[in-house]
């Protein structure tokens, strides 16, 4: 209703559907709002039966009618658009002659909700068009340029009557548009019709034009009126573009930010990963995850949490995953690389954030998995065995980024074939309901008793659709686990 300005008539249009739909009876029936131009059509549609149709009363209703298809009977009610008049372009907002009163206002503010209610560059043209007829003009062509830079190309075409757009498209195409340098509106020769192009300027940039076209001339008001809504048009263009740049160059730099990808091969360890960031324009956040190789028969994996999310703390978690790496490829051991990363964060001084840490290498033996690892203050690492016995094996340590004489010592610890170990961010064991949080009594740990025997895929997936299912409100926490199982 807002994109065919017809807002004000809403609370009779749904008034009058009522009307309509109790005459229906108890059968199934649909609900159908045409535009046609200068008036609003409320169809009801059912299978046909052999009742007499009484007209509607509680609207304004000029035309109504029952018509037949064969078995669908369709009551239905015309109301006029405000300022219609039998089809033609509507001229007059006010019934006084003049656009400048509250119907033009009422107007202009319908379609200025409607164009602030899209960040999507692609749809604001669409939606000029379809602000524009026919309310203004028979119909709309808008054209853009990338930037303001290189030559106007059709976005999005519209007519009142859509069976006239291709022969419409066909005349434009010979057309010269105008310059985006033109700051006025510009008059355009298209056969019978008069044609006027408006300009789409915002913040000083040229980002198009608004060409407009209708039967006999343009009339001052009207024109004025075009213009203004152009300006808003321009506007909203603007800011869907800046959006999209921004959300591109984001989505670029949170990419950078994501491991290059985890081994192809691990021949005797079976992982898996699952990693959702909080936000929805958020690919990267405060947890993070790795695993990479660093010889034949050895990995190393790392799943960490910054404190806080979002770009802030998405530093710091490239940052940290750049330096396991860098640090671990050039032979340094577990605790060598912790530390290290410690003095990394404490020297970025007031950007430095605190970060807790599982961080680990994996060396293939001949009846399992010899794993290296230390938990700088993360939640703890738990081993299932195949009997669904379960059991923390790492001691907490100091987190990261805090006290700069920290130290490091590795644990040892031994999977032996069909032994899993779960690493989880806190996105994980502090996840409410309420008062509750999933690792209350042991919530994890009696979760991932429930997984022996399931591959390191299906345990993942298990976890982290517990944790959906935990509390209705989505997460507002980033998430990473981290699944390793000795085959």
């Amino acid at each position: 209703m807002t994109a065919w300005a017809a807002a004000p008539i809403g609370a009779e249009a749904e008034r009058l559907t009522g009307e309509l739909v109790s005459e229906v009876g108890d059968v199934p029936f649909e609900i159908v709002w045409v535009h046609q131009g200068d008036s609003l059509q409320i169809e009801v549609r059912q299978k046909s039966d052999d009742e007499v149709a009484t007209a509607p009363s509680s609207a304004p209703v000029t035309v109504w009618g029952v018509s037949f298809a064969g078995a669908l009977r369709t009551r239905w009610a015309r109301l006029h658009l405000p300022g219609g008049d039998g089809g033609r372009v509507v001229d007059d907002w006010t019934g006084q002659g003049s656009s400048q009163g509250p119907g033009w206002l009422g107007f202009l503010a319908d379609a200025s909700d409607l164009l602030a209610g899209t960040l999507d560059p692609d749809m604001v043209p669409a939606l000029i068009a379809q602000i524009v007829v026919p309310r203004l003009a028979t119909w709309c062509a808008v054209y853009t340029a990338d930037s303001g830079l290189g030559p106007l190309g059709l976005s999005y075409l519209w007519h009142a009557d859509e069976s006239q757009i291709d022969l419409l498209r066909e005349q434009l195409d010979r057309v010269v548009i105008p310059s985006v340098d033109n700051l006025t509106p510009v008059p355009v020769q298209l056969g019978d019709w008069q044609s006027l192009a408006f300009p789409l300027v915002a913040r000083g940039r040229s980002l198009g034009m608004m060409c407009l076209g209708r039967s006999g001339r343009f009339p001052d008001d009207v024109a004025q009126l075009a213009e203004d809504l152009g300006r808003r048009a321009a506007l909203a263009m603007d800011n869907a573009r800046l959006y999209a740049q921004q959300a591109d160059a984001n989505r670029a730099l949170q990419r950078s930010l994501l491991p290059p990808g985890t081994p192809a091969e691990t021949p005797g360890l079976d992982y898996s990963v699952v990693y959702e960031p909080a936000g929805e324009t958020n690919e990267v956040g405060g947890d993070f995850y790795d695993l990479f190789t660093t010889g034949e028969s050895s990995w190393r994996f790392a799943i960490g949490d910054v404190c806080g999310t979002g770009p802030q703390a998405a530093a710091v978690t490239g940052l940290a995953r750049h330096t396991i790496r860098l640090l671990a490829r050039e032979g340094y051991d577990v605790a060598s690389v912790v530390s290290r990363l410690n003095q990394a964060i404490l020297e970025e001084g007031e950007r430095a954030r605190f970060l807790t840490l599982l961080h680990g290498e994996i060396t293939r033996t001949d009846d399992g998995l010899d794993l290296s690892l230390i938990s700088a203050g993360h939640p703890e690492a738990l081993r299932l065995r195949p009997s669904g016995v379960v059991e923390a094996v790492v001691t907490s340590q100091s987190l990261l980024g805090v006290f700069p004489e920290a130290e490091f010592v590795a644990d040892r610890v031994h999977l032996a074939p069909g032994d899993v170990l779960l690493g989880v961010t806190d996105g994980v064991t502090e996840r409410r309901s309420g008062e509750r949080l999933l690792d209350d009594d042991g919530g994890l740990s009696k979760l991932l008793a429930e997984c022996a025997e399931l591959s390191a895929r299906a345990v993942a997936e298990r976890i982290r659709r517990a944790v959906q299912d935990f509390a209705i409100e989505p997460s507002a926490d980033d998430l990473a686990i981290l699944v390793l199982r000795a085959d």
